[in-house]
């Protein structure tokens, strides 16, 4: 697969193949893009990690573009909810987590939809497809279970 998506940037002329990798849940294992000649070339709180592997050597580093903490105190009123559409998980654990909010804390969730490249890359987390702010505070930066919000919660609003 990765040699497939290295042919594919090579015949549309890219200057290289980036990947967001992490030791948590959700995001794809580094081994396998560090065995296939990757570099690391960014990292990013709390374990994010960008690897790149150049097609042309000129061509520039990629790195994340930053400021997280300016990005999630843009949300500080409430509960934010950030998704995308990148997978039904996604979908399902957000509609569960606005109904909880609001059924057990009498907090009415703000969703807010991930819809392009930009929206992506000005996004509070490099994950970029899901996050949860409560009154300017990441309390995930990935897709959560009902039952894990509800531990959340328990501790912010105690």
């Amino acid at each position: 697969m990765v040699e497939a998506c290295l042919n594919d940037a090579k015949k549309a002329g890219m200057n290289g193949v980036a990947v967001v990798i992490r030791d948590g849940p959700w995001l794809a294992d580094g081994r396998v893009f560090l065995a296939n000649g990757f570099e690391l070339v960014d990292t990013a709180p709390p374990d994010y990690e960008l690897l790149i592997r150049k097609l042309k050597a000129s061509a520039a580093d990629p790195s994340f573009k930053g400021g997280w903490d300016e990005k999630v105190k843009a949300y500080s009123r409430g509960l934010t909810i950030i998704r995308s559409s990148q997978c039904p998980h996604i979908a399902k654990f957000a509609a569960e987590i606005a109904e909880t909010a609001e059924q057990e804390y009498g907090i009415k969730a703000r969703m807010v939809e991930i819809k392009s490249w930009r929206d992506a890359q000005n996004a509070p987390t490099p994950h970029a497809v899901f996050a949860l702010i409560y009154k300017g505070r990441l309390v995930a930066d990935h897709q959560i279970s009902r039952t894990r919000f509800r531990n959340i919660m328990n501790k912010c609003v105690t």
